[in-house]
């Protein structure tokens, strides 16, 4: 308690914490919402069989890649329209979403391109031949569904930006129904479609994912709740703006890039190890990252809130606000970690029936266990600087981490050490650790008052 006091008062705490997590609630159930699609779409895989989880498990490792590195690009349309969301500037928020929309459109159409590109070159990538061999079609449905789901996600950033998180909430709830629902007619072949098992699974999240997109931007366009800062999107466009997004955008994509590319690699090399390592490590990385959701939410809010109160010139609370986020996310991060380590193979086998695959991804959630605390940490102190607009120091911070510390350790462990697949996991976690310890401690500076 000596330490919070020391860091920041427990009063100041206390007062900013509650609208920091009334703002984060809805935006955790979104993000725990959009991880349990996932899920779903790997409990179903899973009954079809291995070597189609394991080729899931590719596919969504290059997926995510894109993905993330789409995400940073357009992080900053809900940072600046928070700011000037916070000072009055109502021309200024509608700006942001116009020019935000337009640039999701852009990255989501360059990513599917990207992935359409590497679709000829994925037996180039180390994977067994049967992985392969039945990747193809369920790989180029989810590369399509990569402009809905950025484009989603930059619409969701605006609403919670202005305070509105619960809608996109809701709309992603109720994705998860119609995706679950989908997967079940089409992966098992129900109400006459046919089963389609592997490709069923990428129609039904191609599908699930442009029923959100357009659902949201429904709402955006004809709730009177955004008609003070809604704009035409023929109302012209700044250079300026679409600088200000990529001079946030592009170092966020980068430091994204460094963390997305080392799970990315990790999971290219659990392919080396062989197609049950790599099944193992799809459905233990799922359960990793739902419970990831959790920090990520109060990072997306701390980000959000941080900017808004410089918007609003109270520099006094971005330091409560960053710490009580930090201190909730520790408290959640625990929980989940003696979750995983007390019942880690009860929670792997309700996504497998093959007891090798559920065994070995139970091990890797005892590792999960003792790096859920760094997770939350870095991801949480990465979220705060970026409220600040600190964007650049963070990304050579994630460079070392995960590039120079994570992967040589893992890749160490795993192939000359009988570890393996948990040298591998045990490298994320030491790359974890630097960064959570590392970007705790910039933001600790650059919010000290001297």
């Amino acid at each position: 308690m000596s330490f919070v006091r020391f860091v920041v008062k427990l009063s100041d705490l206390r007062r900013e914490l509650r609208p920091t997590l009334a703002l984060a609630f809805p935006i955790i159930v979104g993000q725990v919402s959009q991880m349990l699609i996932g899920l779903t779409d790997n409990a179903y895989i899973g009954r079809v069989g291995k070597v189609e989880l394991a080729a899931a498990a590719f596919t969504h490792g290059v997926f995510n890649l894109f993905y993330v590195v789409g995400i940073g690009l357009i992080l900053g349309t809900g940072v600046l329209a928070a700011r000037d969301h916070g000072a009055g500037d109502e021309n200024g928020c509608a700006a942001w979403l116009r020019h935000g929309r337009a640039l999701a459109l852009t990255v989501g159409l360059g990513a599917f391109g990207g992935m359409l590109a590497l679709s000829t070159q994925l037996h180039h990538f180390g994977q067994p031949a049967e992985v392969v061999a039945v990747m193809q079609p369920f790989y180029l449905l989810i590369a399509g569904s990569i402009v809905f789901a950025l484009f989603f996600q930059v619409q969701r950033q605006f609403a919670e930006s202005l305070g509105r998180p619960w809608v996109p909430m809701g709309i992603m709830l109720a994705d998860i129904a119609l995706n679950a629902f989908l997967n079940w007619v089409l992966v098992f072949g129900h109400l006459g479609f046919p089963a389609l098992g592997l490709v069923g699974s990428g129609w039904a999240t191609l599908i699930a994912r442009f029923a959100a997109v357009a659902a949201l931007a429904l709402w955006l366009n004809t709730s009177p709740t955004f008609a003070p800062v809604r704009a035409a999107p023929w109302a012209g466009w700044e250079r300026g703006r679409f600088a200000a997004l990529l001079r946030l955008g592009v170092p966020a994509a980068g430091m994204l890039l460094f963390e997305g590319g080392a799970f990315v690699a990790t999971a290219l090399m659990m392919g080396w190890l062989g197609t049950l390592p790599l099944a193992a490590h799809q459905i233990a990385i799922g359960c990793a990252s739902l419970a990831f959701m959790f920090p990520l939410g109060l990072s997306l809010a701390v980000s959000l809130r941080i900017s808004r109160a410089q918007g609003e010139g109270r520099g006094d609370a971005l330091r409560p606000i960053g710490f009580g986020a930090l201190l909730t996310g520790l408290v959640i991060m625990v929980g989940f970690a003696l979750a995983f380590a007390l019942a880690g193979r009860g929670i792997t086998a309700a996504f497998t029936p093959a007891a090798d695959v559920a065994s070995l991804a139970a091990q890797l959630l005892v590792v999960a266990a003792f790096f859920q605390l760094f997770d939350g940490g870095q991801v949480i102190s990465a979220g705060a600087l970026r409220g600040l607009h600190d964007v650049r120091v963070p990304t050579v911070i994630t460079f070392i981490a995960y590039w120079v510390i994570s992967l040589p350790l893992g890749y160490g462990l795993a192939f000359h050490t009988p570890l393996g697949a948990v040298g591998l996991w045990t490298g994320l976690a030491a790359g974890l650790g630097c960064a959570a310890l590392l970007l705790g401690w910039r933001f600790h500076r650059l919010t000290r008052v001297h």
